[in-house]
């Protein structure tokens, strides 16, 4: 099966090259179609720059990023930004402009919203909203366009218990919509890295220092033998 992204030794430095900062340093890996792959390292670690490079908004400053151009492919921030503009019309305002006409961009808009169980705020200003609703909102944005890859950034960082529960329980419904829809999510909750992901990836530094299916990265044994900085992770006693 062709991977929906392909990584070959690839670096991201910001700065000059004399004082650059690496963000990321030949990281080398696929993702396939259908797979949930989490993200997980302490901050700084190059979770939410290699989601940006997943997604194009980074370019890499050395090796290889090759992503299939024919998988749509949508990317909800740990902060979404709304327009200051009814939430209907900024769910429209995405669909408008990849080509969908504004009249049929509307219709698709407040079927979306009710896919995240908000039909009764289409009118209201998105930036009015509480963060667990903008939340929703961005997740409507984004499944509005029926991607079939999926990138996340820390989506329910920022939210109380219950928004984080409800957010979490729409991310899985819409990963579960589709055999083939990919998962590519950042995160710094191990209970719900456990309850969303199948593939686990620990960053440290920039690097990537572990690739293992969810239940090995949990699972105690191979991980504390042969990943002792993502087990030190994992109990929480990383410096």
């Amino acid at each position: 099966m062709k991977p929906v992204f392909r990584l070959n030794a690839a670096s991201v430095h910001f700065g000059r090259p004399a004082t650059a900062v690496r963000a990321l340093s030949d990281v080398t890996l696929n993702i396939q179609p259908g797979e949930r792959v989490a993200l997980v390292g302490a901050n700084g670690c190059g979770k939410s720059t290699l989601l940006r490079l997943l997604h194009g908004l980074t370019a890499p400053t050395a090796g290889h990023v090759q992503c299939a151009p024919e998988v749509r492919q949508a990317m909800l921030f740990q902060r979404p930004h709304l327009l200051r503009m009814p939430v209907q019309s900024n769910i429209a305002l995405g669909l408008w402009l990849r080509g969908t006409p504004w009249r049929e961009a509307k219709v698709l808009a407040l079927a979306a919203l009710a896919r995240v169980g908000l039909p009764e705020l289409a009118a209201r200003n998105a930036r009015k909203l509480s963060g667990g609703q903008q939340q929703r909102v961005a997740l409507a944005r984004a499944w509005a366009t029926r991607p079939e890859v999926l990138l996340l950034d820390e989506p329910t960082a920022s939210l109380d218990p219950h928004a984080k529960r409800e957010v979490e329980l729409l991310i899985e419904e819409f990963a579960n919509a589709g055999a083939q829809v990919t998962l590519v999510f950042a995160s710094h909750n191990l209970g719900q890295v456990k309850r969303l992901a199948s593939r686990v990836i620990y960053l440290e530094q920039g690097r990537v220092l572990a690739d293992l299916p969810v239940e090995d990265f949990f699972g105690g044994d191979l991980l504390q033998l042969q990943y002792p900085a993502a087990h030190l992770f994992v109990k929480g006693e990383l410096v």
